[in-house]
C-alpha cells in the first residue's frame, strides 16, 4: 500500500469521525429543542433518504469527476448542514443535507479503491477502510459522547461565549465543523485516478434508466445477489442497532446518552477486529462460506435482553461487532468486484447503497412505530435479533453451497 492509499484512509477518517459524532450532537440538540423520542429514528431516516432518492444519480456523478474531488464536494456539503443546524434550521432538515452530501461521498469512496489497486488486494484494503471507519466510529462515539456531556462541555460552553453557539449541543456541532474541514483538506491530496466507466449521458431520465439496468444486473448476477443481500441486511440492522443500544443502556444500565454514546463504540472495536480476522483468514473467492457467522449474530443479539452488568454487556457488544466486521468485509469486497466487473464502481456501489440504505429506512421506521405504539425495548431487540437470524438463515439455504460453481 503506497502513501495515495494512507491519504484517502486519512481523509475518510475524519470525514466518518465527524458523521458518528454529528449523530449524538443532532440527538441532542433534538432533546433541547423537547422534542418525542420517535423522532430520534427519523432523524436517521433523514439521513439516507438521499441514498434512496438519489441512487441513480450519485454512481454516476462519482464516475464522472475524479473521486477525490467528489470526496472533497461531499464534504462541503455536509459542512453546510452542521452549519444550517448552528443557525436553527430543524436538525430533522439540517441532517438531511447532511445526509445528501453523505449520499454523494460513498460511492467515491470505496469506488476510487477498485481504481487505484488491484482486485488482490482489494479485501486486504476494505479492511483497512472498514477497520479505520470503525475506529472513526470508535472515536465518533466518545467525541459525540463527551461533546454533550454537561459535566465536560458546560464549563467551556461559558469560557468561550462564541456567537450563535448557546448549548452544549451547539458546542459539540461547532467541533464537528472543524473535523470536517480537516477531511475536506485531505480530500485536496487523494492521488487522480483515471475515469472508468465514465456515464453516456447526464440526462437524469438516461440515469434513471441505467441505474435500474444496473440495478437488475446486480441482482440476477448470483455472486452480486448474496453480497448484496449481506450486506444490504448488516448494515440496515447495524444502523438500527446503535438506537437499540442507547434505549436499551437506558433502561438496563441507567445510563444518560453521553454515557449510552460511549456504549456503541464497543461494537464497532467489534467491527475492527472481525475486519481484520476477515482479511487474515478469508479469500474474495470464499466469500459466502462466512455465512454462518450472520446467523450466530442474530442470536447474539439478542443475549443482551436479560443482561444488567455493564461488563458483560461490553463483552457482548464487542462479539456482536466481531461477528458482523467478520461476515461483511468479504461480502463487500465480493460485491465490489462484481460491481465493478459488471458496471462500473461508482453505479454499483451506488446500487448498493440504494439497497442498503433502503434497508435501515425500513428497519428505523419499524423501531419508530414500535416505539411510538410503546413496545419494550427488550421486545423490539427480540425482533431485530430473530429478523436479522432468520433471513441469513434463508440466505445460507439459499446461496451457502453455489460459490465455488461461479466463476470469479
Amino acid at each position: 500500500m503506497n502513501r495515495g492509499f494512507y491519504i484517502i484512509l486519512a481523509a475518510q477518517f475524519f470525514s466518518a469521525l465527524a458523521d458518528n459524532a454529528l449523530l449524538f450532537a443532532a440527538i441532542a440538540l433534538l432533546n433541547d429543542l423537547k422534542s418525542p423520542a420517535w423522532h430520534t429514528p427519523v432523524l436517521q431516516q433523514s439521513f439516507i433518504v438521499s441514498y434512496i432518492v438519489l441512487a441513480p444519480f450519485v454512481g454516476a456523478f462519482a464516475d464522472s469527476l475524479p473521486k477525490g474531488r467528489v470526496m472533497f464536494i461531499s464534504n462541503i456539503v455536509k459542512l453546510a448542514g452542521c452549519i444550517f443546524m448552528l443557525v436553527g434550521i430543524h436538525p430533522l432538515i439540517a441532517y438531511c443535507l447532511v445526509g445528501l452530501g453523505a449520499a454523494a461521498y460513498s460511492p467515491a469512496k470505496y469506488g476510487i479503491l477498485t481504481e487505484y489497486l488491484p482486485p488482490s488486494q482489494l479485501v486486504k484494503a476494505n479492511s483497512w477502510m472498514e477497520g479505520l471507519t470503525v475506529a472513526a466510529i470508535v472515536l465518533g462515539a466518545i467525541v459525540g459522547g463527551v461533546l454533550i456531556s454537561p459535566k465536560i462541555t458546560a464549563p467551556l460552553l461559558q469560557a468561550l461565549a462564541l456567537p450563535l453557539i448557546d448549548s452544549i449541543a451547539e458546542l459539540a456541532i461547532a467541533v464537528i465543523v472543524l473535523i470536517y474541514i480537516a477531511a475536506a483538506i485531505f480530500n485536496l491530496y487523494i492521488p487522480r485516478v483515471a475515469i472508468d466507466h465514465k456515464p453516456l449521458s447526464r440526462s437524469p431520465v438516461f440515469l434513471a434508466k441505467d441505474f435500474w439496468h444496473c440495478f437488475r444486473l446486480l441482482w440476477k448476477d448470483p455472486l452480486g445477489q448474496v453480497s448484496l443481500a449481506v450486506t444490504t441486511l448488516f448494515w440496515g440492522a447495524g444502523a438500527t442497532l446503535r438506537l437499540l443500544v442507547l434505549a436499551w443502556a437506558a433502561v438496563a444500565l441507567h445510563y444518560d446518552i453521553g454515557e449510552a454514546a460511549k456504549l456503541t463504540a464497543w461494537v464497532a472495536i467489534g467491527i475492527a477486529i472481525g475486519s481484520v480476522l476477515a482479511a487474515k483468514f478469508i479469500k474474495l473467492e470464499h466469500s459466502v462460506k462466512v455465512l454462518p457467522v450472520g446467523i450466530a449474530m442474530g442470536i447474539v443479539v439478542m443475549m443482551i435482553i436479560p443482561v444488567t452488568n455493564s461488563m458483560l454487556a461490553v463483552l457482548l457488544l464487542i462479539t456482536i461487532g466481531a461477528m458482523g466486521g467478520y461476515f461483511v468485509v468479504p461480502m463487500n469486497a465480493l460485491l465490489q468486484h462484481r460491481g465493478h466487473l459488471l458496471m462500473g464502481a461508482g453505479r454499483s456501489i451506488a446500487v448498493q447503497n440504494f439497497n442498503e440504505n433502503l434497508s435501515i429506512f425500513a428497519m428505523l421506521g419499524l423501531y419508530a412505530v414500535m416505539q411510538k405504539l410503546g413496545f419494550s425495548i427488550y421486545i423490539i431487540i427480540l425482533v431485530f435479533g430473530l429478523l436479522l437470524s432468520g433471513i441469513m438463515t434463508a440466505l445460507y439455504k439459499k446461496h451457502g453451497h453455489d460459490q465455488d460453481k461461479e466463476h470469479m
